[in-house]
Parts: structure tokens; sequence; C-alpha cells
């Protein structure tokens, strides 16, 4: 068997707000910690710091008794297309997964480690002062638990990954290097403005539905994966994961009847595709959250469709069922 080469990426370790850590180090921390009025916060932050620091150690310490070589970076120090690896392991949660995504083409798989579990328990002991919710992992096929089975499973070929569909973006007909793999938010930079825009869809290059004209907080349209974030949260529904499908929701609609019309939210079938003009002197396009963001101007177009390079992912079996 030959001797697989990997590339372990990590989430970073700033769970602190700049205040606490500033001129902090790791021995003052602590006493930062205890001397401040949101002690338990600041505690549960700190534990999830520690939790995933240890996440990381127990990761490593399984990939250095395997037949492979590995290289780990800071999801933050990546900027170059991953090439040259057999496969990627994000150790973080979905969000370093989404990240990993935007450098990798349909060659390359990826498997997610959740290093930091939600507990159960601590969400409800904590419910009456604030929020517990640690990683969600949705994406993530393993933790540390399961890590080193599931690796195993992999580098003897007896697990395959899944292929997810992603949304192809075109700006003015121009093809933009990145896909997004869960959702796309297209929007005015100020969330108090209006966003102005038309949108239709088109099947071989005709149009397969009427003009809409729309004034609303912007536009959201998700992939089969992200069918189960924002996107749902705004009322839109989960799509089986393997689909090709895209959806998409109009936010906050201005006129009653245009909020009413069912053109406001539905599916793009995987031989669609969405086209939309801009008609506000300035918007962005955010791509699988917030750290990816394009420019457009005063119509502007932009084509989305499921034209894209697919995503080879190690799934959680529940996903699959």
């Amino acid at each position: 068997m030959a001797r697989r080469r990997l590339l372990v990426l990590l989430k970073p370790f700033d769970v602190f707000p700049a205040s606490i850590t500033k001129n902090t180090n790791n021995n003052a921390l602590s006493v930062a910690i205890k001397n401040s009025p949101s002690c338990k916060v600041l505690s549960y932050l700190d534990d999830r710091r520690m939790v995933h620091k240890e996440a990381i150690n127990i990761c490593q310490n399984i990939l250095r008794k395997k037949f492979v070589d590995w290289k780990p970076v800071f999801r933050s120090d990546l900027s170059q297309p991953i090439r040259d690896v057999d496969l990627v392991i994000t150790i973080g949660g979905d969000g370093t997964l989404l990240q990993a995504s935007h450098f990798i083409d349909d060659s390359v798989p990826v498997l997610g480690v959740n290093s930091d579990p939600t507990q159960v328990k601590e969400v409800e002991e904590c419910s009456n002062e604030f929020d517990a919710t640690r990683s969600t992992g949705y994406l993530c096929a393993a933790t540390v638990k399961n890590f080193e089975q599931i690796l195993d499973d992999i580098l003897e070929d007896r697990s395959s990954p899944s292929e997810l569909s992603r949304m192809s973006i075109r700006i003015n007909s121009n093809l933009l290097p990145t896909c997004a793999l869960n959702d796309i938010l297209i929007a005015h930079p100020c969330p108090a403005a209006v966003s102005r825009f038309s949108f239709r869809i088109r099947k071989d290059g005709l149009s397969c539905s009427s003009l809409v004209n729309c004034r609303s907080s912007g536009l959201r349209i998700s992939t089969a994966t992200g069918s189960t974030a924002a996107i749902h949260s705004a009322g839109g529904f989960s799509m089986p994961i393997l689909s090709k499908d895209l959806q998409y929701i109009v936010r906050e609609p201005i006129l009653p009847k245009a909020a009413d019309s069912s053109l406001m939210h539905r599916t793009v079938k995987f031989d669609e595709s969405f086209h939309t003009t801009w008609f506000c002197k300035e918007g962005l396009i955010y791509i699988d959250g917030a750290h990816t963001v394009y420019s457009i101007e005063h119509q502007d177009t932009v084509e989305l469709s499921s034209q894209a390079p697919i995503l080879k992912v190690f799934l959680p079996h529940h996903l699959l069922q």
C-alpha cells in the first residue's frame, strides 16, 4: 500500500474577546478569568479552547502511528489551492470544513472531525445564563472517540466519500474561483438598507419563469447541503443532502403581495440556472458565511447554478439514511 499524503486543517484557538487576551500570557489567562465579572462564561470559553486543543493532540498522536505523511496547517494560513494530497482532515467544526472546501477541487476527499461537540447536559445547566451550544459538526463524520476507526476505514479503502453538489457563481458572466458548498447571501452592505434586484430562472438559455422585481432584505440561495442551515431558519425546507437542486428565498419582501408569491421561495433544478440583476449602488455576495465576500454594483448580473465541481466528503452515516 502506498504511503498516503494528508493535510490536517486546524481551527485556531481564538475563542476569547480581545480585551481578555491582549497582553495576557497563558499563566495570567486563568487569573483574568477568575477575576472577571463574567467568570462562568469565560470558564466555558476556556474549556472550549482546551477541549479543542486536546482533540488536536489526540488526532495528531493517532496520525503518528499510521503509514501516512501529514502536515498541520491553521485554516487562517490557508491561501492557495490544496494539491498533491490524498486526503484533507479538518479538525474543528463545519466552519473549518467549509473553509477547506473553497481550496479543494473534485479530486481530494475531506474528513471532518468535530473537535468540540455540544454537551446536552451543559446546555441545560447554563440555559438561564447563556447559550452553551458548542460545535454542531453537521458534516463531520468523526469525533476524537471514533477518529481512529474512521481513519483506518478510509486508509484501508473500506469507506467511500459522498459527492456533494456545489454552487457556481458568475458575476457579469465571469466565473468566480470560489464555489459555495452551503449557501450564498446577496444583500446591501448595510443591513438596514433595502436591497433592490430582479431575477428569473432559465433553462437551456431560455427563461422558464417570469421576471420578478424585488425590494427586500436580500436574497439567500442554498445547496442541498446548506438547506438545513440559514435558509431553513428563514422558512426554507431541508433537502436530501445528495440532491443537486438549489433552493432560494427572498428575505423579508417589502410588498405584501410579493410575500405571498410562489416565486419568492422555490427550488432551482439541476438543469436550470438562477439569474439576478442588482439595482443598488453597492452590494455584497457572501459565500458560505462572512469570510469570503465579493462586491457587486448597480446593474451587475449574477448567475447561479449547480454546474460546479462536486466535493467529496466522508459524511456521518445518519445523513445518508
